[in-house]
């Protein structure tokens, strides 16, 4: 039984959904090259690169950190600026498709800062875990946190959600991509909110430890 209702989404969203069905019992991957494993960055502006120039996300270092340490992995960005969790269970046959070995999911963000309920975030996000699951998709949840205006009880449970899920799902996790971006100088764009190209590559080795655990590493 698949853990997206075909009744419950959108037309567009169930003929993207058969789609990848048929790509996925076809054996198709249209994307990572002849022996390369597909990792997956599916996320909000943060995965996107907004205000960079081509080459300066987190998932570019990311694929250049890779290889460096001797992972043959083709990393596909599949960002969205100003993505939701809704906007990310929406584009989940997309990603099915595509049929990744690693998906590193990292949504929630906008929907912190619009102050959308806790319980939709949370929802979403058990949808999307759940469904990758289901396609035997190794996943890294990436948490965030919240500017300190929104308060410490909202930033608090919104926080939880993330840590709540990765234990729920089993899944690897990182509870605040940021951790290690905010201290550095220079990281951090002029809205406060998205980083640079130096931030980005600090992103990336903050997740490649997290990550590593669920790749394969490439044979000599």
């Amino acid at each position: 039984m698949l853990p997206l209702s075909l009744y419950t989404i959108p037309v567009y969203a169930r003929r993207a959904l058969l789609v990848s069905l048929i790509l996925f019992l076809a054996g198709v991957r249209p994307v990572a090259a002849a022996g390369a494993h597909l990792l997956i960055c599916f996320g909000d502006s943060i995965t996107a690169g907004y205000g960079l120039e081509d080459g300066q996300a987190y998932p570019d270092f990311l694929e250049r950190d890779l290889a460096a340490a001797g992972y043959h992995y083709k990393v596909l960005n599949r960002g969205t600026s100003g993505a939701t969790t809704s906007d990310a269970v929406a584009s989940l046959p997309g990603i099915l498709a595509l049929r990744p070995d690693v998906v590193i999911v990292e949504f929630g963000g906008n929907d912190g800062l619009r102050g959308l309920p806790l319980d939709t975030t949370r929802r979403n996000l058990d949808q999307v875990l759940t469904t990758l699951e289901t396609a035997h998709i190794r996943v890294l949840l990436a948490g965030i946190t919240l500017p300190p205006n929104y308060g410490p009880d909202y930033i608090r449970a919104f926080q939880q959600v993330f840590a709540t899920l990765a234990a729920h799902h089993h899944v690897a996790f990182v509870p605040m991509i940021y951790k290690n971006l905010i201290p550095v100088a220079g990281t951090i764009q002029a809205d406060g909110i998205h980083p640079t190209a130096k931030g980005s590559a600090i992103l990336a080795n903050t997740l490649l430890p997290a990550l590593k655990p669920l790749l394969v590493k490439s044979r000599e």
